[in-house]
């Protein structure tokens, strides 16, 4: 395990803004099609960047994490997230059908292998697919790891409070108090089962805010007005409770048990030793079952990889990764 030390080495700036070389949909599963983008160089070593969530969707920034003169940075929304279609949609909306998306976009590209770089949900996705289909992975950059399991839902909605009380009293302002014992379900009646568009509106924006103001070392207080914050917040928060309320990975078939399927490939773990999104625990856990992988604990992040130290270590592994082609 490579262990952190105070230093003084100056942190990494992202690579400057970029726009796509090309871009499309793929019609995968009805009723979805598929927003998927290229930057950098299209002779480069193929790198797929997995997004958090699920139901977060890429933002142009995510492309600066890679120097564009050596990769060939491939961005994609997953099902019913970002500019994929229908919006918000969860028909056919699973953690397999999420992995076969993948497969599909490297035969579309004509990939033969490349990296995956995914945090929080996208790490989740990453070690999933890497089960699936190691002998397609050069390489695995992880952030933020999270297993799909019920004790990191439990700490989301319930232990998150101990750390920002506040934040979790608007969480539930709009939730009856007899209800809170059960919040993914209470938020799954008003998300997924109702028919009120408003309630479903605000309780989008309440789950959004409070997954938001607890991800950044630094709390990032946000406010949601725009129609395109609006999309965004009932695209995560619907997605996330389906994914919560229906994809949970039991302790029996935990990602922990399937490592030997994957472990030959070069990897990175990256981790906010103040990560409350997705406590540190967990990816200590990963470590301990798959000692080969580069373990980098990050003394003063959170969970965001926006934040200067996390964002600085993400580039720092995929500068390293450059080696292996």
């Amino acid at each position: 395990m490579k262990k952190n030390k105070q230093n003084k080495k100056p942190l990494l700036e992202l690579f400057p803004p970029l726009k796509p070389y090309s871009s499309g949909y793929l019609s995968v599963e009805e009723p979805h099609e598929i927003y998927w983008e290229q930057s950098g160089n299209p002779e480069g070593v193929p790198i797929v960047f997995l997004h958090g969530g699920p139901g977060g969707g890429c933002s142009p920034t995510y492309r600066q994490f890679f120097d564009p003169d050596h990769y060939r940075i491939i961005l994609f929304d997953q099902r019913g997230a970002g500019r994929s279609t229908p919006h918000a949609c969860l028909e056919n909306n699973t953690t397999q059908a999420l992995i076969e998306d993948i497969e599909k976009i490297r035969n579309h590209l004509g990939i033969e292998k490349w990296h995956i770089f995914g945090g929080s949900w996208g790490s989740t996705l990453a070690l999933s697919y890497a089960v699936q289909h190691a002998d397609k992975c050069l390489g695995l950059i992880l952030r933020g790891i999270f297993l799909m399991e019920k004790l990191e839902i439990d700490w989301l909605l319930y232990g998150m409070k101990t750390i920002f009380p506040e934040s979790w009293e608007e969480l539930v302002d709009m939730i009856p108090e007899d209800e809170h014992g059960d919040l993914l379900s209470a938020y799954h009646k008003r998300l997924i089962e109702t028919d009120n568009e408003e309630e479903r509106l605000q309780a989008a924006i309440r789950w959004s805010l409070y997954e938001s103001s607890c991800a950044s070392l630094i709390p990032n207080y946000e406010t949601i007005t725009t129609d395109e914050q609006k999309a965004h917040a009932l695209a995560i928060s619907i997605i996330e409770c389906h994914y919560f309320h229906n994809q949970l990975i039991a302790p029996e078939n935990s990602l922990l048990n399937h490592i030997d399927k994957f472990r030959h490939v070069p990897a990175a773990i990256i981790q906010g030793r103040y990560d409350m999104v997705c406590p540190i625990i967990t990816a200590h856990k990963l470590h301990q079952a798959w000692p080969e992988a580069d373990y980098v604990i990050v003394p003063d992040g959170g969970h965001s990889a926006l934040d200067p130290a996390i964002r600085s270590r993400l580039i720092e592994a995929t500068q390293n990764f450059k080696s292996i082609r």
